[in-house]
């Protein structure tokens, strides 16, 4: 997106891109939340980034304490230099002293003039750039009304302007959620929200309601409150991210897969591997990761669901040695826990290993462990669009397995997601012979004429072998085959 030069960067990864380079400056802005959301970090984070632009900044406290203040900062191995100055409003002592407090006046009429005099004194001794007012919940019930709270806010905008400073006022929603007094007054409106889930860590998210005169990316946005700050992951929107090359066919090294697959899988397009469990969908998807791996390139595999360590000693046992393709750095591994990362954050660490490693084959096992992490079907369907998309912008030939429930006869998948993938195999199990065998079919490539037969595979110490054709038996794919003409190829054929 594009971004003005005349901007003050919030210094938090991922927001400033959402706002298109950051807060206008001398304007009034809004960010809102309920408690425990993040508004303070990503105030502080506001002041250092205009701190280390050798700005003079001001944090007005009236809800935290300057302690308190303080030990957020070092929590993220902070310290507030010179340039940002912590003012903590308090009562007045008489305020404070049961002896001392009037009861014919109301108090709130002595305590919001007083409390907006100190600030409109501290703002004139420190003259600051970049100021933060936490909280309004204060404000407002000093106010009383929503007239007058309107009024005080209105003054406050006013008198700011005056003084040229860009101040990002802090509400926690726990005096009025409902009162939308500021969203009409500020320049712009930031909201973080925290959801709890049934299991796993909480989720947080940010959207931008508003923002006068200048183009954003809408809609919501994952973040994180991690040391070091708040990190946000802006929506993956694929189109912005095109880039051209050559389309080539990829091979898997193995000759009778390629023969099933027309020859191979097109660079820059995905591949759904649907099956029962136990059918072999990772151990496929690997086998295309060392033939890309052979071929000079790298590869990075996003694992939800098998533990890595296993991963290893099976396919070590396979002669094929992941761990030492990792120390090597031609191949990256990432352990993910869909109960701890949200789906913004994983498509996010998708791209940076792509981005930075020039990374041209992803695998993605399992869609079952993203779907974990999803609120919603619908919303699932939704980043794996936008996630295959943008590594088929890439020029990266993506893996996604998809573990089908039942073992034979007819399967359910846990979410459709076959219309978004270019090639569709499908792994199933059947009876022959009074053994259990396993078949292998492509049933959809969008990018060139495939084999439409089904051939018999197996998994043994040296890994994946698949036979000729099936040709005299029917039903293989609903488990029961039956034998149609004994003189054709048929099982036990072609598989040494």
């Amino acid at each position: 997106m594009a971004t003005h030069t005349d901007k003050a960067a919030l210094g938090v990864h991922g927001l400033d891109d959402i706002l298109a380079g950051g807060l206008t400056r001398n304007r009034l802005y809004l960010l809102e939340g309920n408690p425990g959301t993040g508004k303070t970090t990503v105030a502080l984070q506001f002041l250092r980034e205009g701190a280390r632009a050798g700005e003079r900044c001001l944090y007005i406290t009236l809800s935290e304490t300057t302690e308190e203040l303080r030990e957020s900062a070092t929590s993220h191995g902070w310290t507030l230099d010179q340039y940002i100055t912590v003012f903590e409003l308090v009562p007045p002592e008489s305020l404070l002293d049961a002896e001392q407090q009037q009861s014919l006046l109301y108090s709130s009429d002595l305590e919001l003039g007083e409390t907006t005099k100190v600030i409109f004194e501290q703002v004139e001794a420190v003259r600051p750039v970049r100021v933060v007012l936490d909280s309004l919940s204060e404000i407002r019930l000093l106010a009383g009304s929503s007239l007058r709270y309107r009024r005080q806010i209105l003054a406050l905008k006013h008198y700011f302007a005056r003084h040229s400073a860009t101040v990002l006022m802090l509400d926690d929603l726990t005096a009025d959620a409902q009162d939308k007094t500021v969203h009409s007054v500020a320049h712009a409106v930031i909201r973080l929200e925290e959801l709890a889930p049934d299991y796993g860590a909480e989720r947080r998210r940010l959207r931008v309601i508003k923002y006068r005169g200048q183009r954003y990316r809408g809609g919501y946005h994952d973040f994180a409150i991690k040391p070091g700050g708040v990190t946000v992951y802006p929506r993956l929107v694929a189109l912005e991210h095109k880039t051209g090359f050559v389309r080539h066919q990829m091979t898997s090294g193995i000759a009778e897969l390629d023969a099933l697959l027309g020859g191979g899988v097109e660079q820059g397009s995905s591949t759904l591997i649907l099956g029962p469990a136990g059918t072999g969908k990772s151990l496929l998807a690997i086998q295309f990761t060392l033939s890309a791996i052979a071929r000079g390139e790298r590869a990075a595999l996003f694992i939800f669901d098998e533990e890595i360590g296993l991963l290893f000693d099976r396919t070590r046992a396979m002669g094929h040695d992941l761990q030492a393709l990792q120390r090597e750095g031609k191949l990256f591994i990432e352990q993910v826990d869909a109960a701890e990362l949200s789906p913004g954050e994983f498509a996010h660490r998708v791209r940076v290993c792509v981005d930075e490693h020039a990374i041209k084959t992803v695998v993605i096992d399992s869609l079952n462990g993203y779907q974990a992490a999803m609120p919603e079907e619908n919303a699932l369907v939704l980043h794996v669009h936008e996630l295959l998309q943008y590594l088929n912008r890439q020029g990266a030939s993506t893996y996604l397995t998809v573990a089908q429930h039942g073992l034979v006869g007819d399967m359910r998948t846990p979410v459709d997601v076959t219309y978004l993938a270019d090639t569709v195999v499908l792994l199933r199990y059947f009876e022959a012979l009074g053994t259990v065998r396993r078949a292998i079919s492509v049933i959809k490539k969008r990018t060139s004429a495939h084999e439409e037969t089904i051939r018999e595979y197996r998994i043994g110490n040296d890994g994946l072998r698949v036979g000729e054709p099936l040709m005299n038996f029917q039903g293989v794919l609903r488990g029961v085959p039956t034998l149609v003409d004994k003189d054709l190829p048929g099982i036990g054929s072609g598989q040494g």
